[in-house]
């Protein structure tokens, strides 16, 4: 089913080059609090990280591989030039809690959707990157979910936001709304999850049986005025070789 048109959809920019807004007034987040700080050296959240650039954005990322991390488009722009930043530039904190971090890369090379334009940051079905790491990190790693997506999925989805980016916050109870398609025709997961600008990039985790979680989603845009949100399906993520 297409996303309906009224969806007001609001990409989430770096927290670092985002002017601080009450936080009644953040996108992507409910009138009641659902988020809570979660321990970043705990699973599922000790394969999460922040995603820093020397330009002072910042966003979420995971660990999928021990040289690859997945997070948004988006988060790779310059603002100033609407062009994308050279992966040098780029940072992985992982397991990032309030200055300190239990793993740490430097960016060799990134890969980005397919027709996903920088300027326009734009289509939002086209809003991930995987980002290569010059080196590996000995850290816990999450699988890209390729199975049936099924409504009413439990989901948690935690990252580094905007009104407290030096922990994670998480919302750890909430589920897959449905499906739908961007205005180019790539799908996309609608999530009730709450999360706010910095948690561009952060994955849409998947809850299996015996403890074990798989990407749903990579995060690219969330909804005004409620604690919901838009993802790119795993199966949409391209892996580079």
């Amino acid at each position: 089913m297409r996303l309906i048109a009224a969806l007001l959809l609001v990409a989430a920019a770096a927290a670092a080059q985002e002017p601080v807004i009450p936080r009644s007034t953040l996108p992507g987040l409910a009138r009641a609090e659902r988020r809570v700080a979660v321990d970043a050296r705990a699973m599922p959240w000790a394969a999460l990280g922040r995603v820093q650039t020397e330009l002072g954005g910042r966003c979420t990322g995971v660990l999928i591989a021990p040289d690859r991390v997945l997070t948004a488009a988006h988060c790779l722009v310059n603002r100033a030039t609407g062009s994308l930043i050279q992966p040098g530039s780029v940072h992985f904190l992982q397991g990032f809690s309030r200055g300190s971090y239990t793993g740490h890369a430097r960016v060799a090379a990134f890969t980005v959707g397919a027709g996903w334009d920088p300027a326009r940051r734009a289509p939002f079905g086209a809003d991930w990157a995987v980002l290569a790491l010059a080196t590996r990190i000995a850290g816990p790693v999450v699988p890209l979910w390729q199975g049936e997506i099924t409504v009413g999925a439990p989901l948690l989805l935690g990252g580094y936001q905007q009104d407290r980016p030096e922990v994670l916050l998480a919302d750890t109870r909430c589920a897959l709304l449905g499906g739908g398609r961007d205005t180019s025709g790539l799908p996309l997961l609608l999530h009730g999850c709450a999360a706010t600008r910095g948690a561009s990039g952060a994955p849409l985790l998947l809850a299996l049986p015996g403890g074990r979680f798989a990407v749903m989603g990579v995060v690219s845009a969330v909804e005004n005025g409620t604690g919901r949100g838009v993802a790119v399906p795993a199966s949409q993520v391209g892996l580079p070789r």
